[in-house]
């Protein structure tokens, strides 16, 4: 009897826990898309008033993805990302989702990001130094 008392508490707490995880998976996809695109550890967030643009960090390289606030139409974006004293890498497209994942070397160098949604666009200055 207290074997099955202890078997249904852990299948609860499984539950809990795996209900908890799909509802943050269900509530922050634009987190998980952008986890998807680029490998490393989410390092900022430039948030302007269309979207945001997200680094990740993984080793001596950035990744960056610009997303939107209202994904699911089609709408011009753009993702720019340099390293200090390199050229921009560019992704800039109409997309429903994303734009980007660009990627540089940057290795402990600065680097600039530039995020456009529609009307609405940010650019970082130095950042990551």
């Amino acid at each position: 009897m207290r074997d099955l008392r202890a078997v249904r508490g852990r299948l609860a707490l499984a539950t809990a826990v795996l209900t908890a995880a799909g509802l943050l998976t269900v509530a922050t996809p634009h987190t998980a898309e952008a986890a998807a695109a680029c490998p490393g550890r989410k390092v900022r967030t430039v948030p302007f008033s269309t979207g945001s643009v997200v680094l990740y960090k993984r080793g001596g390289y950035v990744c960056a993805v610009t997303l939107p606030k209202k994904a699911g139409k089609k709408r011009k974006m753009s993702v720019s990302l340099k390293a200090r004293g390199g050229r921009p890498v560019v992704d800039e497209g109409k997309f429903t989702y994303r734009a980007g994942p660009v990627t540089v070397h940057a290795g402990r160098r600065c680097v600039w990001t530039e995020g456009r949604v529609g009307g609405g666009k940010v650019s970082s200055g130095w950042i990551l130094c």
